[in-house]
Order: structure tokens, then C-alpha cells, then sequence
């Protein structure tokens, strides 16, 4: 995106839950971290269009108690018909350590009751939460689907996804690129600039690829 845009961007490391009110403390201009667009970041922030979509889904190690869960293969929050499956995942979560990176969708879907009350055990980092799941300190772990594939096969781990990919709701609706919201001052006109200028270059990719 900056190669078509001309810009020459700085790649900067930052901790996720800290993501946010560093991009409002002007530390970086934009987030992209894979961070879905939801309700309440909205509040805050302003998103592209998605550029991306990621589910999320459970996973567990090979041999658990989990595997087998009979669910269909995706679950969108936002439409109607889902009690049945939901009913399943909250039975089968009952009584089990759901580990989860903090400040995360994630975290939060855990947390709304739609699954019941689960123990969450929350990590700073996503490499945390594998590593755990691995050691066996957690029964079952929740994180976007392609995190979980990809720790697989880097580290030869029996680690299993199960049960739906999950979209939607809590998941928000897509992945998007972050900008602070635009005022009416000059760096305010500047970030409304900013977020135009990338949904031309999010438009001018999907172009290429398709």
C-alpha cells in the first residue's frame, strides 16, 4: 500500500493492547495489525475498508476432549439461527481454561455471556497463549484461525483448530486499516487525507490481485 501510495513508511513494533492510544498519542499515523473493524473502536478510532477477513476459531491439542465438536464449519454473529451452536460451544467450554491474548475481540466474544461464563486465562502476547496451550495450561485457546496454522507449522505441534470459524458480532466485520479520527485543524485534515489516500491504495491492490 505505501508502494502505491509513494509514501516511504516506518515500520514500528508496538504491544497490542497499547496499539490504540499510541496511534491517538501520534507515536505512528496508522495501524495495520490485522485489527478487526468493530462498534467500539469506532468510537475511537476510524477504519478503511476492510482489506482482509479473518476468522477466528478454537483450538486445542491433538487428543482433547474437544476435538470432533459438532458445529457447521462457520458461524456468522451477525445473522439469526445460531442458539443451537452456541448452546454446543458453551457445553462444551463449560468447565474448561480458555486462554486468549488481552484486549483482543477474542477477549471480548469470551467475555459476552454468549458462551456462558468461561474461565479466561488472558496473555500480553499471542506467542504467550500458544506456548500455554501447548504445555497443557489451558484446555483450549481462542485467536484469529490463521494464527493458530501458522504456529502449527512452524513448530511441528499437534495443535488442532475445532469447532466454527467464527465472523461477526463481537468479531467485528472485517480487517481494516486504523487512522486517528479527522478534526478540523491541519493535522486533523491531514489523517482524513491519510485514510482516503489508503482506501485508494486498499481499492488499487484488490485491483492487482483479482
Amino acid at each position: 500500500l505505501c508502494a502505491i501510495l509513494k509514501h516511504e513508511c516506518e515500520i514500528v513494533p508496538q504491544d497490542w493492547d497499547g496499539m490504540i492510544p499510541a496511534l491517538l498519542m501520534r507515536k505512528f499515523d496508522v495501524i495495520m495489525a490485522g485489527m478487526s473493524i468493530t462498534p467500539e473502536r469506532q468510537k475511537t478510532i476510524t477504519f478503511t475498508q476492510g482489506y482482509a477477513t479473518e476468522p477466528a476459531t478454537l483450538a486445542v491439542m491433538k487428543g482433547s476432549s474437544l476435538e470432533g465438536m459438532d458445529t457447521p464449519e462457520s458461524v456468522n454473529l451477525n445473522l439469526k439461527g445460531n442458539d443451537k451452536t452456541l448452546k454446543t460451544i458453551t457445553s462444551s467450554l463449560a468447565g474448561k481454561t480458555v486462554c486468549v491474548q488481552t484486549a483482543t475481540i477474542h477477549q471480548k466474544f469470551l467475555e459476552s455471556g454468549d458462551v456462558g461464563s468461561v474461565d479466561v486465562r488472558a496473555y500480553k502476547t499471542q506467542d504467550e497463549v500458544n506456548l500455554d496451550l501447548t504445555s497443557g495450561r489451558c484446555d483450549v485457546a481462542l485467536a484469529a484461525k490463521a494464527s493458530f496454522v501458522e504456529y502449527a507449522e512452524a513448530s511441528g505441534k499437534a495443535v488442532l483448530t475445532v469447532g466454527p470459524n467464527f465472523s461477526g458480532g463481537a468479531f467485528g466485520d472485517g480487517v481494516g486499516v486504523g487512522v486517528r479520527q479527522g478534526g478540523d485543524d491541519a493535522i486533523g485534515k491531514r489523517d482524513a487525507k491519510l485514510l482516503k489516500d489508503f482506501n485508494r491504495a486498499i481499492n488499487t491492490a484488490r485491483k492487482k490481485v483479482l
